[in-house]
């Protein structure tokens, strides 16, 4: 679920679960018949700082009773329970943190940089070798597109195996270039700009699952691309 070799301009890489399921909650953007695209417009939420080490490792300062040896041995003897003395850590404030953070905790600022995350699930690629090449083939695809994509983060998943029949080997020079010819179609639509017409399912409604042979399978064919290839990859 990385972008591995993409972790540097123009096209970055979402690792915070958190992200993704931003991303997921959207709806479909663009889909193929084996992958799906998700949009958001926005940034990586921040991730959380740690404290510093010398705080982090600082010991809490006891007053000593009367009576008790002073010095810095360990102190042994029942605590006080009063609130400590110690002085308060003082953390350094960034200068993005001058401001109080959204209560909701996600802050929507303009960008111009892009984030790619990938969902390759083993119930449609079982094989640890499939998932790699999927993987490669999105990311060679999406860093040829990413210059002219729509700033924010985008999420490719996998949403239904590849036959079996037609490609019986976990990784073949067949299926690479079936997978990236579909989503250089996928990429080249997302580049200008186009959107799946998908009617929303109602809150608390099933699945649809379908009725005869092959049932709950998505029969429709992915809309034809208009036009020349948009990026090269």
């Amino acid at each position: 679920m990385t972008a591995g070799d993409l972790d540097t301009p123009p096209l970055g890489r979402i690792v915070r679960p958190a992200d993704f399921v931003r991303v997921l909650a959207t709806p479909m953007r663009l889909r193929s018949p084996h992958f799906a695209v998700h949009h958001l417009v926005g940034r990586p939420l921040p991730l959380k700082r740690a404290l510093p080490r010398s705080a982090a490792a600082m010991p809490a300062l006891v007053e000593p009773q009367d009576g008790a040896p002073k010095g810095n041995a360990p102190v042994t003897a029942s605590l006080s329970t009063e609130l400590s003395t110690a002085p308060d850590v003082v953390l350094p404030q960034g200068v993005d943190d001058s401001q109080d953070p959204d209560p909701s905790g996600v802050v929507e600022t303009p960008t111009d940089e892009r984030w790619l995350g990938l969902v390759v699930p083993k119930r449609h690629a079982k094989r640890a070798v499939t998932r790699t090449l999927v993987k490669r083939q999105i990311r060679h695809v999406a860093a040829a597109c990413a210059p002219q994509l729509e700033p924010g983060l985008w999420v490719v998943r996998q949403r239904s195996p590849f036959d079996p029949k037609q490609f019986p080997s976990a990784a073949s020079d067949a299926l690479k270039e079936a997978a990236r010819a579909e989503l250089r179609a996928l990429f080249d639509r997302a580049v200008r700009g186009e959107r799946d017409r998908i009617k929303p399912r109602p809150p608390g409604a099933e699945p649809f699952k379908g009725k005869g042979k092959g049932k709950g399978k998505d029969k429709r064919p992915a809309p034809p691309a208009q036009g020349g290839p948009a990026c090269a990859s």
